[in-house]
C-alpha cells in the first residue's frame, strides 16, 4: 500500500477536523483558514516545515503560529500529529498492515516513534487500539 494510495484518500476525513474559530481576534481569516486546512489534509503524512505552513497562508512563521493557535485551539505541530494519529488508527484496522507499515504512512519517522507518540497522547500502543478495534467487531 502507498502513502498516496485511494485508501488514503478515503480515510483522509479525519477527526481531527474541527471547527475552526473562525474570526477570531489575533487568528486566521477564513480563507488562510480554509487554505492550510486543505494543505495540512493533503500533506500531513509528509515533514512539513514551520515556514512552508506559513506560506500557505502568507504570514512569517512566527505570526502564523500565534493565529494558528487561536483560530485551532491548538499549534500547528499538535494539530498535524492529530491528523496522523488520527489516520493510523484507522489504517489499524486492515490486519495485513503492519504497524510498521502504518508508521511509515502515516508520516512517523519509526514504529518506536509512532508508539511513544500514540501512547503519550491516546494513552494505548498501537497493538491495543487495533486489539480493541477487533474485539468490539466480534
Amino acid at each position: 500500500m502507498r502513502r498516496d494510495d485511494d485508501s488514503r484518500e478515503r480515510i483522509s476525513g479525519t477527526d481531527v477536523a474541527r471547527q475552526p474559530a473562525l474570526n477570531v481576534k489575533g487568528g486566521l481569516s477564513v480563507r488562510s483558514a480554509r487554505r492550510v486546512l486543505a494543505f495540512l489534509n493533503e500533506n500531513f503524512s509528509r515533514k512539513l516545515a514551520l515556514a512552508e505552513m506559513a506560506a500557505v497562508c502568507e504570514l512569517s512563521p512566527y505570526h502564523f503560529v500565534r493565529a494558528f493557535s487561536k483560530t485551532f485551539g491548538a499549534p500547528p505541530h499538535q494539530y498535524v500529529l492529530d491528523l496522523r494519529l488520527d489516520f493510523a488508527e484507522r489504517l489499524l484496522l486492515d490486519k495485513r498492515l503492519t504497524i510498521a507499515d502504518i508508521a511509515h504512512l502515516s508520516g512517523f519517522s519509526s514504529q518506536s516513534h509512532f508508539t511513544t507518540v500514540m501512547k503519550r497522547y491516546r494513552h494505548l500502543t498501537p497493538l491495543q487500539v487495533r486489539s480493541s478495534k477487533f474485539k468490539r467487531e466480534d
